[in-house]
């Protein structure tokens, strides 16, 4: 692995870039959840999902393509490709405001909390641009410390601000709303003020880059609301087929299973520089060992974790979740999902590496196949077993398509095999081991 002290604290700080929205999004809503009437709380939800949903179209447009393209290329290059993913972003943050507008001039609510939500939907997505699009130029430059900054500054802000507001007894939704608005407003003012969205860019735009990235984004953004389904589709169903109290109970190993999702969001964060950089390169051998090195790194260390994880399911499940979900279907789900974590990550680099290498339109087939399946999997389970335990299963079925998939789309440009990324995984991750043990015995002989 070429310079493993530089892999090591990049990966180390992109760890902490993936923890650091969850955690202290998760500590912010339990905030509000104790301090806000229920419908208040309901409100500001379904803001948020509304917000997160958008989200997924911006970033499945903008971030993939323009990182793929920007990464690893000329300084002009980068320059006209920087500018144009501002001007994208700008058109398609544009249609989002204009269908705000229209919806805001024509439909006329009673309630004032569904007025706000939609007067400031708008207003709050275009003041996140530029904040969004310096996160992605800085992940594509691999400033992976700026990022980690990035985010605590805008969930710190949105944190202090809630905090003020539940100790002068003046949180309600609407002040919620203003403080989500100032936290993004800040962070966003900072990176255009500092440099870091090269918002000047715009005007070094060029007619090709821009329908370059457009065409890459079509499919990227179908990658990404695929996904968005894919990960709702088991809880609609739940709620079409059983009882509604049953959705806590699957609800509760779904959760459980970001765990695995933070290393796998780090992993992919800091490999899509790098594997663009090889494109540009021309360097599919490149190419082909980085993804196996992640892939590969990311399996090897979570098999014992899941393997730790489906023996400790019981007692973590009544810990964090309350002794009425001990004797549950949650346990026996939870370890359902630990039988198919090994095929996490080589699903996700299979369809990073397909975007990277600019077959989107593959990782988009891929993405449709696994939603394909899960959904009739999750039917013809119900129906055959009446049990949340064929949703859990139907799953396994479904990473096992997109992984299979994933293989026959990337052996026909890579030359790899799955041996190779469990042996070239293993090696890398012991070397990363020894590099951390031989550190930590040449800092304990300096004290």
């Amino acid at each position: 692995m070429p310079d493993l002290k530089k892999f090591i604290n990049k990966h180390t700080i992109s760890l902490a870039t993936s923890a650091a929205m969850p955690v202290i999004g998760m500590l912010v809503l339990s905030l509000m959840a104790h301090n806000l009437p229920a419908v208040d709380f309901g409100n500001y939800i379904f803001l948020l999902i509304t917000i997160l949903l958008a989200d997924t179209f911006r970033n499945g447009f903008v971030q993939t393509s323009l990182i793929k393209f920007y990464a690893g290329t000329s300084k002009k290059k980068a320059v006209e490709i920087a500018g144009s993913a501002w001007f994208v972003g700008l058109m398609q943050a544009g249609v989002f405001v204009a269908i705000d507008g229209i919806i805001y001039l024509v439909y006329h609510s009673k309630s004032a909390d569904a007025e706000t939500t939609i007067q400031w939907f708008g207003i709050i997505y275009m003041t996140t641009l530029p904040a969004a699009i310096a996160s992605y130029i800085l992940q594509a430059e691999e400033k992976f410390g700026r990022m980690l900054f990035l985010q605590v500054l805008n969930q710190g802000l949105f944190l202090a601000f809630i905090l003020t507001l539940i100790f002068t007894h003046k949180l309600t939704f609407q002040t919620a709303v203003y403080a989500y608005f100032l936290g993004g407003a800040i962070t966003s003012l900072l990176t255009i003020f500092n440099g870091w969205s090269k918002i000047r860019t715009i005007r070094h735009r060029t007619k090709e880059s821009v329908s370059k990235l457009a065409h890459f984004g079509k499919f990227s953004v179908g990658t990404s609301i695929s996904s968005y389904l894919l990960r709702s589709s088991d809880t609609f169903i739940i709620k079409l087929m059983f009882n509604p109290a049953l959705l806590a109970v699957y609800y509760i190993p779904q959760r459980l299973m970001e765990v695995f999702e933070i290393p796998m969001r780090a992993g992919v964060a800091t490999a899509m520089p790098e594997l663009s950089a090889a494109v540009h390169k021309n360097n599919e051998e490149e190419v082909a060992s980085i993804m196996k090195r992640y892939a590969g790194m990311l399996t090897v260390t979570l098999i014992p974790i899941a393997i730790v994880a489906f023996l400790l399911a019981a007692p973590v499940i009544e810990l964090l979740f309350g002794k009425q979900y001990h004797e549950t279907e949650a346990v026996n789900i939870f370890r359902l999902f630990m039988c198919y974590v090994m095929l996490m990550p080589v699903d996700r680099f299979f369809g990073v590496t397909l975007d990277i290498i600019n077959k989107p339109h593959l990782n988009m087939l891929k993405v449709i196949l696994m939603l394909t399946v899960n959904v009739a999997g999750d039917f013809i389970g119900i129906w055959i077993f009446h049990s949340l335990y064929a949703v859990a299963i139907a799953s396994l079925f479904t990473f096992f398509s997109g992984a299979v998939f994933g293989y026959w789309a990337l052996k026909k440009h890579l030359k790899f095999t799955i041996r190779d990324i469990f042996s070239l995984g293993y090696q890398e991750l012991k070397n990363v081991i020894n590099h951390l043990l031989e550190k930590s015995k040449i800092d304990k002989a300096e004290v």
